[in-house]
């Protein structure tokens, strides 16, 4: 393989187009810096107004954005995805910020945000969340989980979904955890540190969980969980 290909993946992923927005200039240049191999960078801005103008005239297919941004109305990350969405319906946003507060994360959520991580990410990580969010996926930092639970109590269920699943009711209560854990991102060996149980016993629940749902691989879980609003 090339070191063209490795870096960049098949010429599907290499056209992802990505737009970036934060008013630190120095993070800002750098995160440009990482993803640059990787996706086509078509824009980047500082603040609510230009982030507006620029996702309306780039239309990115994916916009990675801080929480905190100047301008506007004060409404930061929250007041640029409830703006600009319908200026670009087709883009998915990813917030990349410092903080990890619960009000910041699930604002960004409750706005439409695809995921949220925090910038501790590793900036092979970041690239792997970008292609995530770009196919559909939900993607947050594992420490953040609780807060995204929160941003979606009460929150209706999507269309065709109800209350009684059989499917998660199929699932042991251990095998539910087990479920959510794998579902919002954590390692095996976070599982069995969370849980207080070996890594063998988590790859055991995993494999059951993966038959009874019917489900491939823990992508296919993720999407799963994320479609009845449970991660």
């Amino acid at each position: 393989m090339s070191d063209i290909e490795s870096k960049s993946g098949s010429a599907d992923e290499a056209r992802i187009r990505v737009a970036v927005i934060d008013d630190h200039e120095m993070f800002r240049t750098g995160v440009i810096s990482t993803l640059q191999p990787y996706f086509d960078i078509v824009a980047q801005a500082a603040d609510v107004e230009g982030a507006e103008a620029m996702i309306a005239e780039s239309r990115p297919d994916v916009v990675l954005l801080d929480v905190h941004v100047p301008g506007g109305s004060g409404g930061g990350g929250s007041e640029i995805l409830l703006n600009a969405q319908p200026l670009s319906p087709d883009s998915v946003f990813l917030a990349l910020s410092v903080s990890d507060s619960p009000q910041d994360v699930g604002s960004v959520i409750r706005a439409g945000a695809r995921g949220y991580v925090t910038k501790t990410i590793s900036g092979d990580d970041l690239v792997s969340s970008i292609r995530q969010v770009h196919e559909g996926y939900a993607v947050f930092s594992p420490k953040l989980a609780g807060f995204v639970l929160s941003a979606f109590q009460g929150a209706s269920l999507p269309s065709g979904r109800h209350g009684g699943d059989d499917e998660l009711d199929s699932l042991s209560a251990r095998e539910q955890e087990v479920m959510r854990l794998i579902a919002r991102g954590y390692t095996y060996k976070e599982i069995a540190a969370e849980l207080f149980i070996s890594v063998k016993t988590v790859e055991t629940h995993v494999s059951k969980v993966l038959r009874k749902l019917q489900l491939s691989n823990r992508n296919e879980l993720t999407r799963w969980a994320a479609d009845r609003r449970i991660i």
